[in-house]
């Protein structure tokens, strides 16, 4: 099985590439919806336990708690220490299952790969990139969006360029979604064709 890892700074299309292989009928696996999940659930009393004002209900309240994180840049690592453990948890299920069915190729989308030592757990890593005003006018578009918030998740992320170096694939969203998804084609057809050298 060939695990891909699909990456992308925010606001670079990952999330509806991610889509574009899903339609091609290749299981993702995608951090941010487990992130979703998990604070319906697991990471609950974890997060409770560090940031108590951010559980409503029972629920983590991501509004509250992006709001202790810009307090404090500081508070991001306790936040990882609680939740990537769950996520690398939830992935390696995901991995096992899609190995067990014998699955060709399998994503894992995660938006931070690159800075939390991800490339190790994939076979391939998939980088999507676009036009850096581009990229300003989709995030700037998001709700609650501010150029503050924007820095600050930028300086999270290790730069565009960087990433490409990085890259076995570069799918530019520049171009608009018919290109993208011609691009995505492209790969699982190499990809293919790898298969028995992988093996």
């Amino acid at each position: 099985m060939i695990v891909i890892g699909l990456t992308g700074s925010i606001g670079m299309g990952k999330s509806t590439t991610a889509k574009l292989f899903a339609d091609e009928g290749i299981p993702v696996n995608d951090a941010d919806q487990v992130v979703h999940d998990l604070y319906a659930g697991a990471a609950v009393a974890g997060v409770a336990a560090e940031f108590p004002e951010a559980v409503v209900a029972g629920v983590v309240d991501r509004q509250i708690l992006a709001r202790a994180l810009a307090k404090n840049p500081a508070n991001f690592r306790i936040l990882e220490a609680i939740i990537h453990p769950l996520v690398r948890d939830r992935e390696r299920q995901f991995v096992e299952m899609h190995r067990a069915k014998h699955t060709a190729i399998v994503l894992l989308d995660i938006p931070l790969l690159f800075e939390v030592g991800a490339q190790d757990r994939v076979d391939v890593i998939v980088v999507v990139t676009c036009d850096a005003a581009i990229q300003r006018q989709r995030v700037m578009a998001r709700p609650g969006m501010t150029e503050e918030k924007f820095a600050l998740i930028l300086a999270r992320q290790m730069p565009d360029a960087e990433k490409r170096h990085r890259a076995d694939f570069i799918i530019d969203t520049s171009h608009g979604i018919d290109s993208a998804r011609r691009e995505v084609k492209t790969i699982l057809q190499q990809l293919s064709q790898r298969r028995p050298e992988i093996h």
